[in-house]
């Protein structure tokens, strides 16, 4: 075959160091378009961005080329100086570590619609129990010594 296709999408989950709850609500909508204009800068596709005070989602179509480690480390470095220098927020950072998991064309739109409702979500789960869920049903194995 002379030529290379694919179909690379991803959920990406990663949360402020902590967990510190410092995303506000005031400028929350504007971090989620300053990721989801890096994951396009980076030439990729977000399809979706969104998220709570302790962390975010992103459904996020990569290239073959991409190295998801690298794309994660870009996107927090990008996000974090906006957060430091726009918004003026000194204590702002992302914890180490982030979760991604690939998402078929047929879950896209589930995946999509999950993440646009986070704050729902999170009114009744939390982020450990979301991403504890998250990891298992991709089987993801894990030490819970180190999550948290």
């Amino acid at each position: 075959m002379p030529s290379t296709h694919v179909s690379l999408h991803y959920h990406i989950v990663f949360s402020t160091k902590d967990r510190l709850p410092i995303i506000d609500l005031d400028w929350r909508p504007r971090l989620h378009a300053i990721l989801g204009g890096a994951v396009r800068n980076l030439g990729g596709v977000a399809l979706e961005v969104g998220g709570v005070a302790d962390h975010v989602h992103l459904l996020a179509g990569l290239k073959a080329t991409h190295c998801v480690a690298d794309v994660l480390r870009d996107l927090k470095k990008g996000s974090s100086a906006w957060v430091h220098d726009v918004v003026g927020e000194r204590r702002f950072h992302w914890q180490e570590g982030y979760g991604a998991f690939t998402v078929s064309r047929s879950d896209r739109a589930g995946v999509a619609r999950y993440i646009r409702d986070q704050e729902k979500h999170h009114r009744a789960r939390s982020f450990k129990e979301e991403y504890l869920e998250m990891l298992e049903a991709n089987g993801v194995e894990f030490d819970d010594r180190y999550l948290w």
